[in-house]
């Protein structure tokens, strides 16, 4: 049986991996006492169930499981199950924003402050990190970004694309989204907000689209944005980088930036299979 262990630090998107693989079919359980993982999984093996693995979550809400992991994980592959180990961290600075934006304390100890909590985790994480298949950075990940990354090394497919490209609109009045790789700012481009019969529309339409990419401003950019784009990509990929979001913003997210992005999009997909296209603001844009 495939047996996939789901851990690391406090905010690093644990959560977002298990529902990824409950969706694709395994059976999942959060912090089980590490005595019970070798007859947890005999019972489900024994249970006739179809499931494609097994996913268990271990973090530092588990006392005794810094006494005993590695023992049992010995007996599970002693045992000819296939144990995969997936470290899920993040940079001190975007853990500090997590819990910041929840509001939640910090397992490692209710008394201690947040960064103390991420230094005390990282200690006792040590040996186990180590012993990961796989350590993930989610650090520049969104939701769906990790969710989406979690998949593709589960059913082996980073062979194909090392690089995800992920083109999103945006605006700033709004804020700049903090997962960006590369952010191109594009409110120097002529605005259809300000032609009557454009504003209520968005980048999605043609009439609007039409306005933006056919002007000689927006044709220069490109012929220069278009080249950047493709230099770029490729040295990113290089350089080991799993996820690229590219976002292009103008002051309200609904019409410039949009048509921007989704003929960079178009652009892209000439040559990188991967690339996904958000629309972050359209709506908020009115």
């Amino acid at each position: 049986m495939r047996i996939i262990v789901i851990t690391g630090m406090s905010g690093s998107g644990k959560s977002t991996a298990v529902r990824a693989l409950e969706d694709e079919g395994f059976y999942c359980i959060d912090n089980l006492p590490i005595r019970l993982f070798k007859r947890f999984i005999e019972l489900i093996d024994k249970s006739g169930e179809a499931f494609k693995g097994v996913a268990l979550v271990a973090d530092i809400r588990g006392r005794e499981f810094f006494k005993g992991y590695e023992g049992a994980f010995q007996k599970v592959t002693a045992a000819g199950h296939k144990l995969e180990i997936l470290f899920f961290d993040a940079s001190d600075e975007t853990l500090l924003r997590r819990f910041s934006e929840t509001r939640r304390r910090h397992p490692a100890d209710e008394n201690c402050s947040v960064s103390d909590g991420i230094r005390i985790e990282r200690d006792r994480l040590a040996g186990l990190r180590q012993m990961a298949t796989r350590v993930i950075d989610t650090s520049e990940f969104n939701v769906h970004q990790l969710k989406d990354f979690t998949l593709r090394i589960v059913r082996g497919e980073e062979g194909e694309s090392k690089l995800l490209v992920e083109v999103q609109s945006f605006g700033f009045k709004y804020g700049v989204p903090p997962e960006s790789s590369i952010v191109m700012d594009v409110r120097f481009l002529p605005n259809p907000f300000f032609v009557p019969e454009l504003k209520p529309g968005s980048g999605l339409d043609r009439s609007v689209r039409d306005h933006v990419l056919n002007n000689p401003v927006t044709s220069a950019f490109l012929d220069y944005f278009f080249p950047l784009l493709d230099m770029l990509l490729p040295a990113h990929r290089r350089e080991g980088k799993a996820y690229l979001t590219i976002s292009i913003g103008c002051t309200g997210g609904r019409h410039r930036s949009v048509a921007i992005a989704e003929a960079t999009a178009l652009h892209l997909r000439q040559i990188w299979p991967d690339v996904r296209i958000i629309h972050r603001d359209i709506e908020k844009g009115h």
